[in-house]
């Protein structure tokens, strides 16, 4: 720079050092837009962290909002052959159940062995099942080969399966049996001319699972799961059962599950809670003010969430084990949530699920809706501050930009006022010079 090259040249003075300071303090104002600007950047951190935090909320409290969340039913059976499964329309039940039948498939077993390129039936064969649907298969030239491929490859839905058995080298029989078990599942196969195949067939005819439940009552299925057998309640018969096994159905409830969510949901609020604390904690004595110290969002939104526990103005969720304490958070008393919902499940499931109108929802609806209106990508309270930031942010930074020029033809001014003021002073100083050498050269007179 020109400075540098004539720096004090005339005046001795160090004027490199004082443009320095003066584009110091004419950058003062710019220095104060760098700072506001990185405290905004700082509050824009803590909100996205803010509605990160209440966008999780948001979703398990949405989870225990559901009806279905609060469907504690559990099925349990005295007996490892029979399971029990519970819909949501199940209620609390025990009833004893005796297998008295397993379902089976439909089978017919061949009599006459056969080579697999042997010939044992014409063009086609005919099925009929038992709601009396006849198919005629092709099955080529009525090899035991072709009759087993045209069975199996059949287009037509005829709900069996063949296989040729080795019982002996090159020596075969056909067994055919039902895709489904259960009485319905009878069928019998014919060569195309209605005669016997192979010698005519033994049947092990289907049948339909029975299991009994005392004082003569018995339940049938086609299969060895009994859909509803009770609304909301079923029951399979597994692999290993036996004709004779026995066990003992419960369905009742089983609130641990269900509290262990509720006291998580509050553990989870009171952390987003202690978070906004500490965001806008006051200036002290002896500590910094927190980040979105007197931020309207950030304590508004923890109004509210508090607020959830009135379901109007009065009515709270204490007799259900949620309420506040004298710091501002929420406790959760699991024995008198446990025994409120012993008493009444469906009444104390509804204080906490969504209701049929806005006005109806329970808590974990309520607080749902807080913390969805927080975060909503759109007209969220907590997105629209963010939004309103970054704003602030990208004035700031255009503002900060143009002090960069405005400094630069700044400096650029004071360097050549001072270069201007240099060159002067070099001017006089040689004048002076000039005029001294003159006057020194003129005669002196005694």
């Amino acid at each position: 720079m020109a400075t540098s090259s004539i720096s004090g040249l005339a005046s001795g003075l160090d004027t490199a050092t004082i443009i320095d300071q003066l584009m110091q303090l004419e950058a003062v104002p710019q220095t104060k837009l760098s700072s506001q600007k990185d405290t905004e950047n700082d509050v824009i951190k803590a909100l996205r962290q803010l509605n990160t935090d209440t966008t999780l909320l948001a979703g398990n409290a949405g989870k225990l909002a559901k009806a279905e969340t609060w469907q504690t039913l559990k099925g349990t059976s005295s007996s490892g052959s029979v399971s029990v499964a519970v819909g949501a329309t199940a209620s609390a039940a025990s009833f004893s159940v005796t297998v008295d039948r397993l379902a089976t498939s439909h089978q017919l077993g061949f009599t006459d062995a056969a080579n697999l390129t042997d010939v044992v039936s014409g063009s086609t064969v005919k099925l009929t099942g038992s709601d009396g649907v006849v198919h005629d298969i092709a099955v080529g030239g009525g090899t035991l080969e072709e009759l087993v491929a045209g069975i199996n490859g059949s287009t037509a839905d005829t709900g069996v399966a063949a296989t040729a058995i080795k019982v002996a080298d090159g020596s075969y029989r056909l067994l055919v049996e039902s895709t489904e078990t259960g009485a319905a599942s009878a069928f019998t196969l014919t060569d195309g001319d209605g005669t016997d195949l192979l010698g005519g067939s033994a049947t092990r005819a289907g049948s339909d699972a029975q299991i009994s439940l005392g004082l003569g009552i018995t339940a049938t299925s086609a299969t060895n799961t009994f859909t509803d057998l009770a609304p909301g309640i079923t029951l399979t018969l597994g692999a290993n059962a036996k004709v004779g096994d026995t066990a003992t159905v419960t369905v009742a409830q089983n609130s641990s599950s269900i509290s262990s969510s509720v006291s998580d949901l509050v553990d989870q609020l009171n952390s987003l809670l202690t978070s906004i604390d500490s965001l806008t904690a006051p200036k002290t004595e002896t500590t910094s003010a927190g980040v979105l110290s007197g931020d309207p969002t950030a304590r508004s939104l923890r109004g509210q969430l508090l607020n959830t526990i009135f379901g109007d103005s009065t009515t709270s969720m204490a007799q259900y084990g949620i309420q506040t304490d004298r710091y501002g958070k929420l406790v959760f008393d699991k024995d008198k949530f446990a025994k409120a919902y012993a008493e009444d499940p469906a009444g104390v499931a509804a204080k906490f699920a969504t209701g049929a109108t806005p006005e109806t929802n329970g808590w974990a609806a309520r607080v749902e809706a807080v913390t969805k209106s927080a975060t909503d990508s759109y007209d969220g309270t907590i997105t629209n501050a963010i939004t309103g930031h970054t704003s602030t942010v990208d004035r700031l930074t255009k503002s900060i930009d143009d002090w960069d020029n405005r400094l630069e033809l700044r400096r650029t001014s004071l360097e050549r006022q001072y270069t201007a003021l240099e060159t002067a002073l070099s001017n006089l100083q040689s004048q002076s010079s000039w005029l001294a050498s003159q006057i020194s050269s003129l005669p002196t007179y005694a």
